[in-house]
Order: C-alpha cells, then sequence, then structure tokens
C-alpha cells in the first residue's frame, strides 16, 4: 500500500512537470537518400534560446538555419513560440540518431533518421561526370507536388554546358530556380555538383516514367588538346529513368483536393486590447510542406459577430526545403469592432490530405477572446428615456405622427399644414416675377456665384476622415477623402499631388495612384499615406486660402 501511495505521489509530482516541457523537435523526413538534405524542425518557448547545434557536427553538415516566432493569445492569456528550421545533410548512409538537443533549460527528444546509399554513390569512382535524379515522393497522389533534384557530378573541369530534364507524359515540369553550385566527397573523391530542381505535378494515376537527366556541355583539355589545335572535349551524359507509381485520389478524400507532407496555422499578430470603431491588425500564416502557391486554396476571412473584418491581399513565399516544395502563405485582417465588452473571434480551419499518413487532417486555430474598450471612432447613440423606445425602432400610435423626441402631431392637420406652405411659394413667387428682368438675371448670377463659391471653398473631410478610411476603407475612398481635404476641394489624384507641398505626400499620393490602376502595393501605399499625412496636409502658398473678391480686377490677369 505504501508503494503504490508513493507511486501515486511521484506521477502527481512528474505530471505538472512534463507538461510544462514546451520544447520538441520534428523531421520533415523519416527517411532520405545519401546526399540529401533534410530539415530538423525545433520548436520552444523559452525567451532568447537558441539550440546548441554542436551534437549535430559528428554525423550532419549544417547548411542553413532560419527562425520564426509566433504570439497566440487564447482566453486571454499570451503566449510566444519560436521555430528553429535547420537544413542538415547526412556525411554518411546507414541509420543516423538526431540527439537531443539543448535549448535554454530544456532537451528536445532524440530522433531517427534513414539514410540510404544511393546507386550512383556506389558507381561514382567508375566516372568522372555523371549525373542522377532525385525525387522526394516515389509513391505520389494525383495532383500532388513532387519535389525533383537532378544533380550533376563532375571530377574534371567544365567550361560550359546545359543539364535539364524532358517533361513525361501525363504530368506537368517546371523549372524552379537556379542553378546551386556545391561539392562533395563520395568514395574519396572530391566531386564538385551542379542542382537543378524541378516541380513535377501528376495529372493521372498510375505508372510515370520521368526520363533521366541531360547534360550536355565541355570539358577543358589537357596538353595533347593544346597541341592538336583544339582546347575543350565535348560531355553528354543521360542519366537513368525514373519510375513513379501515382496513386489515384482516394474515395473519401475531402475537398478541395489538398494531397500535401504538412500543413500548419498560426497566429503571427493578435491585439491584446481593442476600441470600438479603430482598427486592429490579426495575422495569420499557413506554412504548407509539399505544395505551392496555385495549388492552395483561399484562406477564408473570420466571420466575427459585432464587427467589421476587412482582408488584405496575401502575401505569398515559394522555398524549396530539403528538395521538397514548400510554400507560406501571410494574410492580414483589419477587424473593426463595433461595441464595448469581448469580442470573440473565431479560429479558421483548413483541410488537407496527409500523403504520408493516407488519412484526411483538418488544420485549425483556437478561438479568441479579446477585450474591447470604448475608442474615438465609436458613433455617440441617442438617449433614451427609460419606459420609452427610440423613435426608429418602436412605431408611432394610430393616426399620431412622431417627430424628436416626445412632439407630436395629430394626422389631421397635416392637410392644413401643406395648404399653407402652398400659398407662402404662390406668393414668393408672384413677388420675384414682380421684380424686372435685369434684377431677376442679377440675383441669378449672384446666388450661382454664391453657390459655386460655398461648393468648394471650404473643405468636405477632415483628418479623423483620413484615419478612419486608412484602417477600414478601401482606395476609393482614400482617394475621395484626401480630393476633400483640399480647399477647394480637389478634381482627381492629380489635381491633388499639384497642389500638395511636401514632396513626402506628393510620393505616398503617387503610390495611391499606382495601387489603383497600376501594378502597385496597397499595403505600402497605406503605410506611406499615415506617414506622410501624420500631421496633416501641406498645401502650396497659392492654395493657403481663397480670398474673397468683391469687385473684379480693373486690368486682367
Amino acid at each position: 500500500m505504501k508503494h503504490r501511495a508513493w507511486l501515486l505521489l511521484c506521477l502527481l509530482l512528474a505530471w505538472p512537470l512534463s507538461s510544462l516541457a514546451a520544447t520538441r523537435a520534428w523531421l520533415e523526413q523519416s527517411q532520405v537518400s545519401l546526399g540529401q538534405a533534410v530539415t530538423l524542425n525545433v520548436e520552444t518557448d523559452a525567451v532568447s534560446a537558441t539550440p546548441d547545434l554542436t551534437p549535430l557536427m559528428r554525423d550532419f553538415e549544417v547548411e542553413g538555419q532560419s527562425d520564426s516566432r509566433s504570439v497566440q493569445l487564447v482566453n486571454g492569456r499570451m503566449s510566444s513560440r519560436t521555430t528553429f528550421a535547420l537544413t542538415l545533410r547526412p556525411r554518411r548512409a546507414g541509420t543516423l540518431t538526431i540527439p537531443a538537443l539543448q535549448v535554454g533549460n530544456e532537451r528536445s527528444v532524440p530522433l531517427v533518421l534513414e539514410v540510404t546509399a544511393t546507386a550512383t554513390a556506389s558507381a561514382a569512382s567508375n566516372g568522372l561526370v555523371f549525373v542522377e535524379t532525385e525525387v522526394d515522393d516515389a509513391r505520389p497522389y494525383v495532383q500532388q507536388s513532387v519535389g525533383v533534384t537532378v544533380r550533376l557530378f563532375y571530377a574534371t573541369p567544365l567550361v560550359s554546358g546545359q543539364l535539364d530534364l524532358d517533361p513525361p507524359d501525363g504530368a506537368l515540369l517546371q523549372r524552379v530556380g537556379e542553378i546551386v553550385q556545391s561539392s562533395r566527397e563520395i568514395d574519396g573523391r572530391r566531386y564538385n555538383t551542379a542542382e537543378r530542381r524541378f516541380l513535377l505535378v501528376p495529372e493521372r494515376s498510375g505508372p510515370l516514367t520521368l526520363p533521366g537527366a541531360r547534360f550536355s556541355g565541355r570539358g577543358a583539355g589537357g596538353w595533347m588538346d593544346d597541341l592538336l589545335g583544339g582546347n575543350s572535349r565535348e560531355v553528354n551524359i543521360t542519366g537513368t529513368p525514373r519510375v513513379l507509381q501515382v496513386r489515384p485520389q482516394p474515395a473519401d478524400a475531402g475537398q478541395p483536393w489538398l494531397p500535401v507532407r504538412d500543413l500548419r496555422l498560426r497566429y503571427t499578430a493578435v491585439p491584446e486590447q481593442m476600441r470600438t470603431g479603430e482598427a486592429a491588425t490579426f495575422a495569420i500564416e499557413t506554412t504548407v510542406v509539399g505544395a505551392t502557391q496555385a495549388q492552395l486554396p483561399e484562406l477564408p476571412a473570420p466571420a466575427v459577430p459585432g464587427a467589421q473584418v476587412f482582408a488584405e491581399p496575401p502575401q505569398y513565399d515559394e522555398t524549396f526545403v530539403g528538395g521538397t516544395p514548400q510554400v507560406k502563405l501571410t494574410r492580414r485582417y483589419s477587424i473593426v469592432p463595433s461595441t464595448t465588452g469581448t469580442l470573440a473571434v473565431p479560429g479558421v480551419a483548413m483541410a488537407w490530405w496527409d500523403v504520408r499518413a493516407g488519412a484526411n487532417k483538418r488544420a485549425t486555430l483556437p478561438d479568441l477572446t479579446i477585450p474591447v474598450v470604448a475608442g474615438s471612432g465609436q458613433a455617440p447613440r441617442p438617449p433614451v428615456r427609460d419606459g420609452a423606445a427610440p423613435a426608429s425602432l418602436s412605431p408611432p400610435g394610430d393616426g399620431v405622427i412622431a417627430l424628436a423626441g416626445e412632439r407630436r402631431i395629430p394626422a389631421h392637420l397635416w392637410p392644413w399644414l401643406a395648404a399653407g406652405f402652398a400659398l407662402l411659394w404662390l406668393a414668393t413667387l408672384v413677388w420675384g416675377l414682380s421684380r424686372g428682368q435685369r434684377g431677376t438675371a442679377v440675383s441669378r448670377d449672384r446666388a450661382a456665384a454664391a453657390g459655386s463659391e460655398a461648393s468648394v471653398s471650404f473643405a468636405t473631410h477632415t483628418a479623423a476622415d483620413l484615419k478612419r478610411v486608412l484602417d477600414a476603407g478601401d482606395l476609393d475612398d482614400i482617394e475621395v477623402v484626401l480630393c476633400g481635404m483640399a480647399r477647394p476641394v480637389a478634381i482627381d489624384l492629380d489635381d491633388l499631388e499639384r497642389r500638395l507641398a511636401a514632396p513626402s505626400q506628393r510620393a505616398a499620393v503617387d503610390l495611391l495612384r499606382r495601387a489603383r490602376w497600376a501594378d502597385g502595393d496597397p499595403a505600402q501605399a497605406r503605410l506611406a499615406l499615415r506617414e506622410a499625412f501624420r500631421g496633416g496636409p501641406q498645401w502650396q502658398a497659392r492654395d493657403a486660402g481663397v480670398a474673397d473678391e468683391p469687385l473684379p480686377p480693373l486690368y486682367p490677369r
């Protein structure tokens, strides 16, 4: 009995400690060929801590490292995480152990990687120049993006050449990026390598034959070639074809069909507090391993009750990591709450097919609850007396028409009021016609001039209107407000730009014009306008004001 009590106590003490462990590591691939790179991800919540890479140096070459940070706010609790992506290349074939890495005060779990020796590597000693073709998945699904890497190994100098791969029947093949140069030692011989990457998308199921890679070039000749009048020799090599078995789309696969290796969603920007009538920015990042930008469905904007949501255009970043295509989608949303209290932002979700597990999966983000306080942009509500409903919500009683507040006019008095207004209008018309034609013309000219002056002599919009449309309006609204801030009102952006004095403001208006009619960036234009017009517009001296001239000039100008 005492042993059971001690065991239960140890479990209770160990459980909180294990729940607090927040450092984990995982591999993008559990099996690779010798010479192929693999990505090791290390995620931690330790602040300002980096993993110690010393234990990796024995069996791996660390060719690249990148990190990304994310912030999450769930139920009022904020957490920050950092993910380190390490590109490793195995030094030898066999079963390699990725040791536990120290990150701050925590350690990751050891991992196992299977590294197989390629046929070309064992035969490298038989030739000075050879090519190989490597695919990241030999049994892909229909419409799955497959990374294809073609490598040229040469231990003799080359002066020129072309490395290429012919497209197979029943699939799309696209060249990605430029040739990457490196070097590698195989069977005791140092080879220079040239890598070219392709993207293969099968269009139908069944066997798919990928032709062998081709290299055509010239190598540097020896002293005998120089003696005979030549200085180079031709090099033509064709690699071994690869056969892929393309699997059909499963019957139980979800739609839209998105076959990838991994898909993750995370918040990269979450406000701690929001204000009514003011825009707050949310940012969601989607990382997909084994796909391209063209395959990703549009990330939907969250439907937030009690708020308006404005989505900015998504931004894409496509890369090749360890021979596998990877795309990162970042989308920002501006959310404008309308009421105070607590705003519930539902988490978005995206369905995908795990090509390694052969199963439907769904990536989701947690719901957020964010406090909302009153802001300067909240429209004031009319006061309502106790026991009385607003006039816009409750209809008046029978035979009574309600005006502002409690003032009510009986319906039977309206015909008499209408007749009185008609008689007054007729009397005014007769009085006007009694005046002479000249007096009428002068009055009409003065009224037109006064109306024209009144319509353009004052600004129709303010700096507060500009802040509002920069946060939550579209580009058309921004143009209307900017033109309305001029005195007199500007006709268009060209007229506005000519009348501005500050070069930064003219440049910001030009960015707005490009974003509306050319290939400009709307987000960059909004940022430039916020900075340039932070202190209000600066006008040319001739546009600082409009002076009234009661009499025409004596001499024409």
